[in-house]
Parts: C-alpha cells; sequence; structure tokens
C-alpha cells in the first residue's frame, strides 16, 4: 500500500471545491484545521498535537492554494504539493500570523467562506480571527458545506487507505486470544491490544474503548478499569485505528470462557441487524432508512439512538445513521453500521463494521463478525 497521494488527487480535490465555490458566489475558503487542510494539501503531522500555533490554508477561487503557517511546518509543507508556503516565526503573542494571513486574503479577494456546518470549529483564538477580519477588509460568510460534502464522497485512494487500516485492526481482533483471559485486568487487556494494533502495523491508536461485565458492559466509551476479566464477562474492544491518516472505527465481542444464553442470542441478533443494514445501505438510500432497517431488528424503532456515522479521516464524520438525518447515501460514502442491545438493566452489547456504499450492494471494509459470539 502506498502511502500519500499523486498530486493530481489534490488537484481534483481543489477542482471540484472551486467548481462549488463559483456557484456560491466565494472567493476564497479559509481553512484552520488538521483534516481540511491535509484534504486539499496532504500535509500529515500530529505536531498539530500542540495548541500553541494556529494553521491557515486559503483556497482560492482559481489556482492552488496557499499555506500560511507557522515556520516550522515549511520544511514538511514543502515536501507537499503547495507551492505558495507563507511563514511567520510563531507563536507571536502580538501577530500570529494575523497579518499575514488577512494580506493574504486581501491579495485573493472575494467573498471567504469558512466551514460552519455541522462539526466544524476555528482552530484559531476568536480575537484573533475578529482581527484578521477586520484587516482584510473582506466579508466572510460559512462554506455552504463544500468541504464537508467533498470530504463525504471518498474516491479510491481514500477507500483504499481505509480498507487498509481495517485490515490491521483485524489482524490484530484475531490475536485478542493472546492477551485476554480470566483474571486479566481490562486495563492491561487495552493496553495489549494497542499493541497489536502497532505490531500489524497501525501508524497510531487514535482511539481505543471497551468494557467488559456479565451479560454485556454499560457503555461504549469507558477508559479501561484494572477490574480482572471474570468467567461468563462479555469483553467489547473498539478501535480507531489510523493508517496513513485514514481511520477504521469498529469492535468485536468476546466471552471470557463462555458465554451466557442472554449475551449468545443478543450477539446473533446484532450480526442479523448488522446485515440488515448492510442490505438497506445503497444508493438514493437515505441515513434514516439505513438506521431504521437496524433498529426493526433491535426491536427499539426511533429510540434507538445513533446507529452508525461516516468515517474517514475523522473517527466520525458527516453523517449520522438516526431517525433525523435525511442525508442521501452516494458510491463512495465510506460508513459504520453500529446497532447496540439492552441485555439487562444498565447493560448493552454493540456490534460495529465498516462499509463503503458502492453501486448495487454496499461493499464490506471489515469482516462482519457473524452471529456467533467468539470466546477467549
Amino acid at each position: 500500500m502506498t502511502r500519500g497521494f499523486a498530486p493530481g488527487e489534490f488537484q481534483a480535490r481543489v477542482a471540484a471545491a472551486q467548481a462549488r465555490m463559483a456557484a456560491a458566489g466565494l472567493g476564497a475558503l479559509l481553512l484552520t484545521t488538521e483534516p481540511d487542510v491535509r484534504y486539499f494539501t496532504g500535509f500529515l503531522t500530529r505536531f498539530w498535537e500542540s495548541p500553541s500555533r494556529p494553521w491557515f490554508l486559503v483556497l482560492p477561487a482559481s489556482g492552488a492554494p496557499i499555506a500560511v503557517i507557522p515556520s516550522i511546518g515549511a520544511a514538511l509543507m514543502a515536501q507537499t504539493w503547495i507551492e505558495d508556503i507563507r511563514v511567520w516565526p510563531a507563536p507571536d503573542p502580538e501577530d500570529d500570523g494575523i497579518s499575514l494571513l488577512a494580506a493574504t486574503l486581501r491579495e485573493v479577494g472575494g467573498q471567504v467562506g469558512v466551514p460552519s456546518g455541522p462539526e466544524s470549529y476555528l482552530r484559531m483564538p476568536l480575537n484573533a480571527f475578529a482581527e484578521v477580519k477586520a484587516a482584510s477588509g473582506l466579508h466572510f460568510a460559512r462554506d455552504h458545506g463544500i468541504v464537508a460534502a467533498l470530504r463525504a464522497v471518498k474516491s479510491e485512494a481514500e477507500i483504499a487507505k481505509i480498507a487498509h487500516a481495517c485490515a490491521i485492526a483485524g489482524r490484530a481482533f484475531d490475536r485478542v486470544g493472546e492477551i485476554a483471559r480470566e483474571g486479566v485486568p481490562l486495563s492491561a487487556v487495552f493496553r495489549d491490544f494497542q499493541r497489536l494494533l502497532l505490531q500489524e502495523g497501525a501508524d497510531l491508536v487514535a482511539y481505543i474503548a471497551g468494557g467488559a461485565g456479565p451479560d454485556g458492559y454499560g457503555d461504549v466509551i469507558s477508559p479501561a478499569t484494572d477490574a480482572p476479566l471474570a468467567r461468563g464477562d462479555v469483553l467489547m474492544l473498539d478501535t480507531g485505528a489510523v493508517w496513513d491518516g485514514y481511520f477504521c472505527d469498529f469492535d468485536r465481542n468476546y466471552a471470557v470462557g463462555a458465554a451466557s444464553g442472554n449475551a449468545a442470542l443478543a450477539h446473533a441478533q446484532l450480526a442479523e441487524a448488522v446485515e440488515t443494514g448492510c442490505a438497506a445501505a445503497r444508493p438514493g438510500a437515505r441515513a434514516c432508512d439505513v438506521h431504521a432497517a437496524m433498529a426493526a431488528i433491535i426491536g427499539a424503532g426511533e429510540g434507538a439512538g445513533r446507529l452508525g456515522h461516516g468515517l474517514g479521516m475523522q473517527l466520525t464524520e458527516g453523517l449520522s445513521l438516526i431517525p433525523q438525518d435525511r442525508t442521501v447515501l452516494e458510491p463512495g460514502m465510506v460508513i459504520t453500521l453500529e446497532p447496540g442491545v439492552t441485555t439487562g438493566p444498565g447493560t448493552i452489547v454493540v456490534a460495529e463494521e465498516n462499509i463503503v456504499i458502492r453501486d448495487g450492494a454496499a461493499q464490506r471494509l471489515t469482516r462482519f463478525a457473524g452471529p456467533a459470539l467468539p470466546a477467549v
């Protein structure tokens, strides 16, 4: 699997954005977040973990993007296809890129669109954003959902990276029997599972969650405790492992020693719900239709909550499989199917798989778990 993308991939993304910008009357897009900047440039670094410096990308109505970034990033940005790289010595408490960005926007001109819809955020101080708007003298508006819409439909090269991340996690899940057994603390299982993911080829384990308990677990977001696994527990591990900047996001359930009849039935029901959701996930169907198909199997109706979401450069992005989301599925969208069932007071079991929408039937990016609950 080749890392990165050919320049043509980025040029196609920029051309598609500029066509939508023209229709919306935008002269530029101002991008400030890691996935949006990376989507158009290929600039991949974990240095975004430091909040000390803002980073900017200006996408004009025509031509290539302009990077306006701290000088520490100049060498890495120069390895991308971006040629116009403008830097300042950050952090600068007096002028942290404000005058340089305002001058760049004035040069580009036109109404400036900024991503402003669901899941968007502004990764710069609000007072600095106000100063940039005033100094540029330009009108700022929402981006009309342009960036989110483009990122929602993946190219074949992007899908291949997500599939590669899924394969890495699948191999690690196959090895859970090496690390999980009765008496092992859940915290040790979490640590060792991250080790397995890295051994199998993940660049980083950006997300891991899970739980364990009789017939299931209380939630799917808690950190691990030091409580030892007990015979009859259901162990769940959920990972968002990353390869070359793209996530997988799926889980696996295991019986510790032997499964109770209740847990085994729940696991089989979830497998049926996943299969039903996969069959419903076709072009033209809506996110709410896929939700309804799975909710009918688990018997929860509209009260089932979110049963999946978009996936790609972020662990969750784009659409949600909920009754209120009427997003129409298109070929190239990558989504998760994530039904859950209640197995007792305060106890649930959740399944999750990854698929890509294709013309006709969806393509499975994960090896579906199937109805039988495996034991460790």
